[in-house]
């Protein structure tokens, strides 16, 4: 099954041309080392309307079965992204967000403080990942296994609970 992603870096910063996005062009290298395909991605500042409103067209259009985000996941004030996921999404999925946290913090004792949150909309799945290169790339990695099945689900594939 080839899975298609849409990445959405949030970041000050990379935004505004004073840092290059870092984690975006890493998360896109995993997810085509995986062959499957990358069907967007932008960087958006820390703006909650911003983010909201990219999270929703994102997930209506139905170009990416999956949308992963890097950044705005941490206690900065400025840290808005599981607000704004959270005001798109209809369901949470707490376990992959669990999973994350708890590979991570056998890491780093600061994986105790991400907000990251993941959650469906419509037959979209948002994952909210850290916005460090490494760390999204680690909790995405962390995720990897459960991805097909999950689009699976969402697509009510006939075939989704063969072998489950």
């Amino acid at each position: 099954m080839t899975l298609r992603f849409a990445v959405l870096t949030i970041s000050d910063r990379s935004s505004r041309g004073e840092r290059p996005d870092a984690s975006g062009p890493a998360l896109i290298e995993v997810v085509q080392s995986q062959g499957w395909k990358v069907t967007r991605s932008a960087v958006l500042p820390d703006d909650l309307n911003v983010i909201r409103e990219t999270l929703a067209a994102w997930a209506d259009r139905g170009e990416a079965d999956i949308i992963l985000t890097a950044g705005g996941t941490g206690f900065a004030p400025r840290d808005v992204t599981p607000e704004a996921t959270r005001e798109v999404i209809e369901r949470e999925a707490q376990g992959l967000a669990e999973a994350m946290r708890a590979a991570s913090l056998s890491k780093s004792p600061h994986a105790m403080l991400s907000r990251a949150i993941a959650g469906i909309r419509g037959k979209a799945l948002i994952i909210n990942l850290p916005g460090s290169p490494k760390a999204a790339v680690e909790n995405l990695n962390v995720v990897l296994p459960a991805l097909e099945h999950a689009v699976q689900l969402l697509s009510e594939d006939p075939n989704a609970e063969a072998g489950h």
